[in-house]
């Protein structure tokens, strides 16, 4: 059985479970150093718990049966998709070409979980089944892969924005009226970056 650890609170503030996932890695572009928030199978748990991916109940569930091993390979690979998440969504916002890696590496996982789904019967329609996956340590994995497909391959992708912050950078959707927003929480980056106009331009005096 994985360790008890305590439960962490995310702040989704992007508007889509897979640029909260990208979000995860906080700090990504600071020069002292980046601090990672998906630090435990548990705060995977979490994570996908208050992204409404997963209820509570189910969350419950995975934290007590999941081993210790497949917990912690569950928690690389859910890193392992943010990072070619990342690598995507900052290309093409920065006018680059991702690595052709990335791109694989989002294509395997979603091949991994649609292989967990199943089509079933109900009434007189057809839909895909998770197959009792669900009790699996990926499964969280698996939910946020088929977030993370739906985004990149809607027209959402276009709204897509990064924080003004350069050390920040946190990915949202615009959903703004005017598509001007800049900032991923102003009480937070927006602020930060104010104080610092501000002190820059009374040094300056």
């Amino acid at each position: 059985m994985p360790a008890k650890d305590q439960s962490r609170t995310f702040q989704l503030i992007s508007g889509h479970p897979a640029l909260d996932l990208v979000n995860t890695l906080d700090w990504r572009f600071r020069e002292s150093g980046v601090e990672e928030l998906l630090s435990s199978y548990e705060h995977l748990i979490d994570f996908a718990e208050q992204s409404e991916l997963l209820d509570g109940k189910l969350a419950r569930q995975l934290k007590r049966n999941a081993n210790s091993f497949a917990a912690n390979h569950a928690l690389e690979q859910a890193r392992h998709l943010r990072e070619a998440l990342a690598d995507l969504i900052y290309s093409g916002l920065d006018g680059l070409d991702a690595s052709s890696a990335s791109m694989r590496t989002l294509e395997k996982f979603l091949r991994e979980a649609r292989a967990q789904t199943r089509l079933v019967r109900n009434g007189s329609r057809l839909q895909w089944d998770w197959a009792g996956a669900q009790s699996k340590p990926e499964f969280p994995l698996w939910l946020l892969t088929r977030a993370a497909s739906r985004l990149m391959l809607s027209e959402n992708v276009e709204k897509v924005r990064a924080c003004a912050n350069p050390e920040c950078r946190w990915l949202f959707l615009d959903t703004s009226k005017n598509h001007t927003r800049r900032w991923c929480d102003m009480k937070i980056c927006g602020n930060r970056m104010k104080a610092r106009r501000y002190k820059a331009t009374h040094a300056a005096e």
